[in-house]
């Protein structure tokens, strides 16, 4: 079987994320993790928080601790909440780590080696007050476009206009508030993104076929309008130090490299971590996944589209750089906007369902359903209660739990707690069998080229196919009339709760194992079903004993959405 790396864009460290964010990039990362899995596949899922850049320092600042401090914590919180939504991370790291910090500054080394760093002397706000450089985000204003008074001096989030500093009107350092600033050289390194773009631009012809549209038309947008040089340091107190082997006077300056140089880097910093922590008796190579591993190891990433650009193009030059034979992106699964009620989702505005109060409010499997079968694929897809609502119930509480509440309740009311033999399949079972032959064909064909809606899609297909047949039998009649009859069909049905369980873990993991668990077989280590295995459905053996598990998905009545909209807001948020 095939070696399988995946990763997900790192959240970054300042706050818990919201549902766009989840479905943007680690959601759908972990769905396809799982399945690969399943499918018997060598799969290592790495992710990471993104801890440096200027966010992070001013968070830990308005919370009153130190950024070291701040970022431990942080990491922590993301990750309860990242368990709580079942994401089966090997590793979850962060790019504060001293892992990512070699990794960076030995690609940082091997660049200007290369020739694709130099150190040039730009102009920059400095506040004397503050004594030191103030990098984009640390100066604020008012946005010359549309007034917006706490714009920030890389980009206004009001009209979303790209700034520099020295556009903003009245600015003012974000520090200490001092409106005595001042333009000083200072001198910062850059990578000479111009110079690897004809390398860049035959890397994304090689593999742009394997990538959806979304994310080769960034690409090709970047690309077509050029590469241009870009600083990759910064004067922050908190972050990759530049090394002082290599530039001592910049490392004497304090100067830092640039969150958006090192948190890619962390990916393979991350796989390294996931090495160094291996139990003890238990030896990890990380480097096989990365280094000369093109051959070996099939290399997926997932994020939304703003994060395209730095894995399609920024990172594959500094990887093309450093000119050693480092793993490169064989697909980039880009997505989307997922919109609440038609209107960003905002971190820093608090406005839509953030994570942690998505996890308070309902389990976790019926916000990776939801999230998957509307994922924000070819288009932005909106959030609104009243869909969610309208999903849950029809799909998951009506069509599956609703399927398996009945078959074992009714077997275990007229047969007793084991599997009934009853009758041989007959036509009505050759027919089901064919039919969930070829829509598991049709699942398994979405997951492995990535279409998730189409995925979910078959898979409640999947799921309706067993409830066609039970109305079809209607073994509540059968029974009347042919006891043998009705066990045949509950037989069969309890069959599809067991496959069921199988082709349904990457979405629904929690209930999945409810299903699973509900039959006591003395060795259940299934990992998939064929299409052509499931033609028969005869792994629940008569006489296996079962038990009716708790309701799998209860219903969403009005009053529940009412009380949703109250706490989240509705059509106005």
């Amino acid at each position: 079987m095939a070696r399988h790396l995946v990763t997900s864009a790192l959240p970054y460290i300042n706050g818990i994320k919201h549902l766009g964010n989840m479905v943007g990039s680690m959601l759908p990362a972990d769905v396809y993790s799982r399945y690969l899995r399943l499918r018997g596949h060598d799969v290592l899922y790495i992710c990471a928080t993104d801890e440096h850049g200027t966010p992070a320092e001013l968070a830990a600042k308005a919370a009153g601790t130190s950024v070291a401090e701040f970022c431990a914590q942080a990491h922590d919180a993301q990750k309860a909440v990242y368990d709580g939504f079942e994401l089966a991370f090997d590793h979850f790291g962060r790019s504060s780590s001293h892992q990512n910090v070699e990794i960076t500054q030995h690609f940082a080394r091997k660049l200007w080696e290369n020739g694709f760093i130099e150190e040039r002397a730009i102009s920059q706000v400095y506040s004397p007050v503050d004594g030191r450089f103030l990098p984009d985000r640390y100066v604020e204003g008012t946005c010359p476009h549309c007034g917006y008074d706490k714009a920030r001096g890389d980009q206004c989030e009001n009209c979303t206009r790209v700034l520099d500093p020295t556009d903003l009107l009245e600015p003012r350092s974000a520090i200490s508030g001092s409106t005595e600033l001042e333009i000083r050289e200072t001198k910062h390194l850059f990578l000479l993104q111009s110079r690897l773009q004809h390398e860049v631009e035959a890397w994304v012809a090689r593999h742009e076929a394997d990538w959806p549209q979304l994310s080769s038309s960034i690409a090709r947008k970047w690309l077509t309008e050029g590469l241009h040089d870009r600083a990759i340091t910064r004067d922050l107190d908190w972050g990759v130090p530049v090394p002082a082997d290599t530039w001592p006077e910049l490392a004497a300056e304090g100067k830092v490299f640039y969150v958006w140089f090192d948190a890619p880097i962390e990916y393979i910093g991350a796989t390294k971590e996931w090495a160094d922590a291996a139990p003890d008796g238990e030896t990890r190579d990380w480097k096989s996944w990365w280094y000369e591993a093109d051959d070996t190891v099939r290399y997926t990433q997932f994020m939304a589209k703003d994060n395209v650009p730095f894995h399609t193009v920024m990172f594959p030059a500094t990887e093309l750089g450093v000119r050693e034979p480092w793993k490169k992106v064989d697909v980039v699964k880009g997505f989307n906007w997922l919109t609440y009620y038609g209107g960003k989702f905002s971190t820093s505005q608090k406005r839509g369902i953030f994570t942690d109060a998505a996890l308070e409010t309902l389990p976790a499997d019926y916000w990776r359903y939801f999230l998957i079968a509307n994922a924000p694929e070819s288009d932005d897809s909106s959030f609104t209660w009243e869909h969610f609502a309208a999903t849950v119930n029809k799909d998951l509480a009506d069509t599956l739990g609703n399927f398996v509440n009945r078959v074992l309740s009714f077997s275990r009311k007229r047969f007793g707690d084991e599997v009934p033999a009853g009758a041989t399949a007959g036509e009505a079972e050759a027919r089901l069998g064919e039919e969930i032959a070829r829509l598991l064909t049709e699942y398994e064909e979405h997951m492995d080229t990535l279409q998730y809606r189409k995925a979910a899609a078959a898979l409640r297909a999947l799921w309706s196919a067993g409830n066609s047949y039970l109305e079809e039998k209607a073994p509540w009649l059968e029974i009347k009339t042919n006891p043998d009859g009705a066990a045949l069909t509950l037989r069969t049905a309890m069959n599809l709760i067991h496959l069921y369980a199988i082709v349904s873990e990457p979405l629904i993991p929690t209930s999945a194992a409810a299903m699973r668990g509900a039959f006591a077989l003395e060795a259940d280590t299934a990992t998939w079903v064929t299409p052509e295995e499931a033609k028969s459905l005869t792994t629940i053996q008569p006489g296996t004993p079962f038990t009716v598990p708790p309701v799998l998905f209860a219903k969403i009545t009005d009053e529940d959405l009412e009380s949703y909209r109250e706490r989240f807001g509705g059509s106005d948020a």
